[in-house]
């Protein structure tokens, strides 16, 4: 079983920039694909970018792609989401997740194990 936290979160004015940090314990992180997600109030879990297992492959949804940038340090066991340009829609809470095959996929119910997630909010 792999444990995760996320860190980094915070209040942002919009076009400002967070980095958020997603650090694994109790296994190492180079075997999983990890995904980020968010989920706003009274909004459902949404996929947000996700990256393989070798950091070669990496999938962003629209709503951020060209924006956010997703990498990943397997020898720190910790994948991160740099979020550049951030607009007050990107408020939510930001979750990491980990699936044990090499396919990045969107549906949550897809990932294994997920971090207690981090809080941004991005301010007018």
């Amino acid at each position: 079983q792999v444990q995760l936290v996320e860190s980094g979160g915070g209040l942002v004015q919009a076009g400002g920039s967070l980095t958020l940090s997603c650090a694994a314990s109790g296994r190492t992180l180079s075997t999983y694909t990890v995904g980020w997600f968010r989920q706003a109030p009274g909004k459902e879990r949404e996929f947000v970018a996700g990256i393989s297992w070798s950091g070669r492959s990496t999938y962003d949804a629209d709503s951020v792609k060209g924006r956010f940038t997703i990498s990943r340090d397997n020898a720190k066991n910790t994948v991160y989401l740099q979020m550049n340009s951030l607009n007050p829609e990107d408020t939510a809470v930001y979750y990491c997740a980990v699936r044990a095959t090499i396919t990045i996929v969107t549906p949550p119910g897809r990932y294994d194990y997920w971090g207690q997630g981090t809080q941004v909010t991005v301010s007018s």
